[in-house]
């Protein structure tokens, strides 16, 4: 018998089990997530997993592998078997926008994933410390303009939302910003609160606790429309940039080649975590906007902002090497 041969049929017992579906998985899940706890990624991350320990009767467990804007963690998942036991979170930068933009790619994110699943979608907010002159995003324009290229802005990496979102509000208002990239949100964040960099576009979960506290304040949110959670900050094109809009979303992904009864038992477990009132109220709490739909509009959403994100990244000159 060859090598192939023998291959496949190792192969036999795990495609029987998993067209059914109830036998999947028969142990521990684990869940790449390419940035460092604290972030977006991160929280809705393990929001959805204490769900899914329950729905499935297995441990999914969260493991935090932060670096290179989340491709780290991406590429891993995607290098491991298909057989559902690796998986990960991730976002739009990760999983769409940024891989195209480095040399060399570290993978195709429309080959070499299988998107499962579109779990919910933040808008940015633009946080600045509390004991910032900037009172309003006005006030944070003109301190721009006097200081060219004086104002530090955090992101989780180079080539994410918080990125793009910085620097197209550049190019829009004529200002001159200096990027500190970070691995991840969380130490971004307590560095903005400290007041070692001065502003930054993060995602709304990441910064809604310190918003409500009081260490950081709101100039304005990404979205066309203000937002629910914080009714009384405006949004960035009503405030001083009309037509702007950025936001993040998350989604579910796996390896290519993933059996479809896997796709199916995990779009149908996240769909139901996500129609939950109980779980729908703790992720909008979080600041999210609840996902779900088909493992075919979240491969759209790929698909999508890859090009979208891919043509501004060569406008605006953002490159990876």
């Amino acid at each position: 018998m060859s090598r192939r041969t023998l291959g496949a049929a190792a192969l036999l017992p795990f495609v029987k089990g998993a067209s059914a579906q109830g036998t999947y998985p028969t142990r521990p899940v684990t869940l790449l997530v390419g940035f460092a706890p604290g972030g977006g990624t991160d929280i809705i991350a393990r929001l959805l997993s204490s769900r899914l320990n329950e729905a499935f009767g297995q441990p999914v467990v969260v493991e935090n592998r932060p670096g290179s804007s989340g491709t780290i963690a991406a590429s891993a998942v995607l290098r491991a078997r298909p057989d559902g036991y690796t998986l990960g979170i991730g976002s739009n930068s990760s999983n769409a926008i940024v891989p195209p933009l480095m040399r060399p790619s570290p993978f195709d994110p429309m080959k070499d994933q299988t998107a499962i699943l579109h779990v919910g979608t933040v808008p940015l907010a633009v946080a600045v410390p509390a004991n910032s002159r900037a009172k309003d995003l006005r006030d944070f324009i003109e301190m721009c303009k006097a200081r060219p290229g004086g104002v530090n802005y955090a992101t989780a990496g180079v080539g994410t939302q918080q990125h793009f979102a910085a620097e197209l509000f550049a190019r829009a208002t004529g200002t001159q910003m200096t990027h500190v990239p970070y691995r991840g949100s969380g130490q971004a964040l307590s560095d903005l609160i400290a007041g070692q960099v001065d502003v930054n576009f993060d995602t709304l979960p990441s910064v809604l606790s310190n918003i409500r506290a009081g260490t950081l304040r709101a100039l304005a949110v990404t979205t066309p429309e203000r937002v629910d959670w914080l009714p009384e900050v405006p949004t960035v094109a009503e405030a001083a940039v009309p037509g702007f809009e950025v936001v993040t979303w998350y989604l579910a992904f796996g390896p290519a080649g993933l059996p479809a009864p896997v796709v199916a038992r995990w779009a149908d477990a996240l769909n139901a975590a996500l129609s939950d009132p109980t779980m729908r109220a703790q992720v909008r709490d979080a600041g999210f906007i609840p996902g779900g739909g088909t493992s075919d509009a979240a491969a759209a959403r790929v698909r999508a902002d890859s090009e979208r994100f891919g043509a501004l990244a060569r406008a605006v000159g953002i490159a990876l090497d």
